[in-house]
Parts: structure tokens; sequence; C-alpha cells
């Protein structure tokens, strides 16, 4: 990507979240797409307070990896490792 293509990427990251176990192997696959296609998304320890209870309130479960998506006044809870990458590559490969 240009850098001003990578400056539109990360401002639309604004609105996106990867809750995760830092050790939790289909976290680190979520990570290592994350990094291939350069996607400075925020992530959230979800065993630590609040975002242990966010993950639950928000998405129903406390299941990780989770990428929280919030676009035009709606917000969506995506889980699944392969789902999430899926996501990824599609919005930002």
């Amino acid at each position: 990507r240009t850098v001003e293509e990578q400056s539109k990427v990360n401002k639309s990251l604004s609105t996106i979240r990867l809750y995760e176990f830092r050790l939790c192997p289909f976290c680190v696959k979520v990570r290592r797409k994350m990094h291939a296609l350069n996607v400075p998304i925020e992530i959230t320890d979800a065993k630590k307070e609040p975002f242990r209870q966010e993950l639950l309130d928000g998405g129903g479960k406390i299941q990780v990896p989770c990428l929280r998506i919030s676009e035009e006044g709606s917000v969506k809870w995506l889980y699944e490792s392969s789902d999430i990458n899926k996501y990824l590559v599609e919005r930002f490969g």
C-alpha cells in the first residue's frame, strides 16, 4: 500500500477491536493475518476486566478470538479465527 492508502486503512480501524487471549493458537492465527495484511487493529486481553465483561455483554459469550466491528451505528461480533481472517482479507487484502 502507499502511505496514503495505509493512512486510510489505519483510520478505518478505529471502529474495530480484537478480543483475545495472548497464548490462544487461534488468536495467534488472527494476529499473524493482521501482521501480513498490515492492519494494526486494537487488541484487548479478554482475560482482564472490563474487556471480559464487554465481550460477554456484547457478543454473548466469552470466546476468543472475537472481532468487534462497529459500523454505521451497529455492532457486529465476529467469532472464529477463519471467519475473522476471511473478513480481514476481504476488507483489507
